[in-house]
């Protein structure tokens, strides 16, 4: 059996060289293409045959999947060094291609979703098989569309706005270095290596590692700030007043194929059930002996005398393998393909991308998977989730690039699921006097992924619309501060440095509203677990049918043929009283 080290990820199955003449070429091929394309234009009438119909969609598929290889590769470069100048030029060029060819191919997406008739769309839809959503979901965007031109203006100068704002975000971030006392000396530490002290078992160095990260932020402000208000702006001009969507969230969730009310029927719910955790964090400060737990400790280790466990890199790959294996084979071979491929980055250095991701640049080619993996027991657990990303793209591969990608909330379905695999295998092997340490972590985990996103998409609503009124940096820093102290209530102490946290947050800067797909992923994947526990292996077939479906089918209707109603409010809070059961448990050990 294979042992895994730690290493950075091969893409020379895209490219050898973006220098080389090869990659010359296959650029070239996707302008050729995008031009004889830019041919078909005469020959869309509402009477257009299906056959045609289809060797069009078939021809923008083509193009799709040869821009999302050479544009993932230069993604993918400058992931594994936002330093490298090189890197960051190709990085801005193919960013420019890729805005080049959607442009070239506008058209017939405007044309679909505005030009052509409501039979005729009917008609064509009815025989696009797999494509039927796809086709579907566009249309309903079309009231949102503007003009070709229009279209083509914001696509062009996404590229120095929006876009570039979200790189010099990165780049400026991914630069920090943090000084910081470490036993005798004084180390300068990547913002990864400064997380790992917020899981000390010390509450000093807990307390210390907060403040030097916050202290950096709060330092550059004016700066990170008014990258963020610029890039909110960005997203209200352009969604709420140019296309006329009814909010900024509405741009999301319509992006995401579901409804507003279904994200606000989750929202609503997780806000009823802070109490919840906050009962959680008195349990939590029990267990470290403290008469309140304060902000800096809310990632303590819950038995602060007991060592941290290190897991070896090659543990924790055999580790995640085992825990998908006994699930389902299936799943377990798709795991072992990204590493038998070279298709994982998992060493921490300077300049590297903070945090984690899977990219999957094609149905036809493995996907990628970033980590920065440090030893400790979360980056198994970041592991199991990045791989549960590869898992659900691999289990969709034979869907068209279309339709491949799961909606975000969909998206991180799979992930959560794997991770909870992941815990049920390793607390079998554990002793009851460790239980009450590992479900302290458990629900620790489940705080950080349900609570805090859910609260902090709160915040984003809140944030989005007073910048939107022209508010002050220091005024969102205020907002941020009094969403804290309604997630924690009275179980946490929260002080004021704690304002400026949500600038370190990149999804808010990536991608505005993704946090509550992490609600949404992890309450529903744990009613998938334990339906799971209840049916054993046999539910798995069930399983990888939801995730081969990928983006095909509208989350709503997709769930429902497996009885699941996502709509409803007892839905969600049936993924809390599952929690309840936890925190009533650690209670009770306690």
């Amino acid at each position: 059996m294979s042992d895994y080290k730690l290493g950075e990820w091969d893409l020379s199955e895209i490219s050898k060289n973006p220098k080389s003449l090869e990659f010359q070429k296959k650029i070239k091929e996707i302008q050729i293409l995008s031009e004889k394309f830019e041919k078909i234009k005469p020959k869309l009438v509402p009477k257009l045959s299906s056959k045609n119909f289809m060797k069009i969609l078939h021809d923008v598929e083509k193009i799709s999947e040869k821009m999302s290889l050479i544009g993932g590769y230069a993604s993918l470069s400058y992931s594994a060094n936002t330093q490298s100048d090189e890197a960051t030029s190709l990085m801005t060029m193919m960013s420019k291609l890729g805005s080049d060819i959607s442009n070239k191919i506008l058209f017939f997406d405007l044309w679909w979703k505005t030009q052509i008739d409501d039979k005729n769309a009917k008609r064509l839809i009815k025989d696009s098989g797999e494509l039927s959503e796809y086709l579907k979901h566009k249309r309903l965007v079309a009231k949102y569309s503007l003009s070709e031109p229009e279209e083509k203006i914001i696509n062009t100068l996404d590229v120095t706005g929006i876009s570039a704002l979200v790189k010099l975000y990165d780049k400026i971030t991914n630069a920090y270095k943090y000084k910081m006392k470490v036993g005798n000396k004084t180390k300068d530490l990547t913002r990864e290596e400064l997380t790992n002290f917020v899981r000390s078992t010390n509450a000093k160095t807990r307390e210390e590692a907060y403040k030097t990260l916050l202290t950096k932020y709060h330092d550059n402000k004016g700066v990170i700030g008014e990258i963020y208000q610029n890039i909110v702006l960005n997203w209200k001009h352009e969604g709420v007043d140019i296309r006329g969507y009814q909010s900024p969230i509405s741009m999301r969730n319509i992006g995401n194929d579901v409804d507003d009310k279904t994200i606000e029927s989750l929202l609503q719910v997780c806000r009823k059930n802070a109490p919840v955790f906050q009962k959680f964090f008195i349990q939590k400060a029990k267990l470290l002996k403290m008469k309140k737990l304060r902000r800096y400790d809310l990632y303590a280790p819950a038995a602060s005398k007991i060592k941290e466990k290190n897991y070896s890199y090659n543990k924790s790959v055999k580790l995640v393998f085992d825990s998908l294996g006994k699930f389902s084979p299936k799943l377990e071979g798709f795991a072992r393909r990204v590493f038998d491929e070279k298709h994982i980055d998992s060493s921490v250095r300077p300049g590297k991308r903070d945090g984690a991701f899977c990219s999957t640049l094609s149905p036809k080619i493995t996907p990628f998977v970033l980590v920065n993996f440090t030893g400790k027991s979360r980056d198994v657990f970041t592991l199991a989730h990045e791989l549960g990303h590869a898992v659900h793209s691999q289990a969709a591969q034979d869907r068209s690039i279309l339709t491949q990608d799961a909606p975000l909330p969909l998206a991180e379905t799979a992930s959560t699921f794997s991770e909870l695999l992941l815990y049920d295998n390793i607390s079998n092997e554990i002793t009851d006097n460790e239980k009450k340490i590992i479900l302290s972590e458990k629900i620790d985990d489940l705080y950080a992924t349900i609570m805090r996103q859910s609260f902090f998409t709160i915040f984003e609503k809140d944030a989005h619309t007073l910048i939107g009124q022209g508010t002050t940096i220091d005024e969102i820093s205020k907002i941020y501060l009094k969403n804290l102290n309604e997630q924690f209530g009275n179980s946490i102490t929260v002080t004021n440095d704690f304002a400026i946290e949500w600038s370190c947050i990149p999804h808010f800067y990536h991608t505005p509203f993704y946090c509550y797909a992490y609600s949404f992923g992890n309450l529903l994947a744990l009613s998938l677990f334990q339906r799971y526990k209840k049916e054993g292996v046999g539910f798995a077939p069930d399983y990888i049918d939801i995730l081969a479906a990928g983006g095909s089918k509208k989350p709503e209707t997709l769930l429902a043929e497996h009885d699941l109603d996502i709509r409803s409010p007892k839905f969600w809070q049936e993924g809390f009283d599952y929690i309840k059961t936890q925190v009533k448990e650690l209670e009770s050990l306690n």
